[in-house]
């Protein structure tokens, strides 16, 4: 007779920082905001930049008209990065810092760069894939 088991898969994540706010799938319609526009140019700052935590998406702004988008998730333990000042996408978990022109890790504790996506300017609306 055949015994049978169970398999029982588990996550980690920074316990000392309470339950990750990073999903592990992505939001229904794939593209984390299903095609429709996700910002105005407007709102993204020039040097600066947004994120969009319901769509895990960071977009910045390097230079006048020049849009970049990027997963919102560090590439450290999962926390999602709160905020964009001085030139750097930063992640409240550890401090881990990252690039607004490319995503490129600044300071550590990451070693990966976040992920990018495709940023489309349509009119006055920014597209996010």
């Amino acid at each position: 007779m055949a015994g049978t088991g169970a398999l029982v898969l588990g996550t980690t994540a920074c316990s000392t920082y309470g339950t990750p706010t990073a999903r592990t799938s992505a939001p229904s319609g794939g593209d984390g905001n299903g095609g429709a526009p996700l910002a105005k140019t407007d709102d993204i700052p020039v040097g600066g930049g947004k994120i969009f935590p319901d769509q895990q998406v960071v977009v910045t702004e390097p230079a006048d008209g020049e849009f970049k988008a990027f997963s919102a998730v560090c590439t450290h333990q999962g926390c999602l990065v709160d905020a964009v000042s001085g030139g750097t996408i930063n992640c409240p978990c550890h401090g881990s810092r990252y690039k607004i022109t490319d995503g490129s890790v600044v300071r550590g504790p990451a070693t990966r760069p976040l992920a990018p996506k495709s940023v489309v300017v349509q009119g006055d609306s920014l597209v996010v894939s």
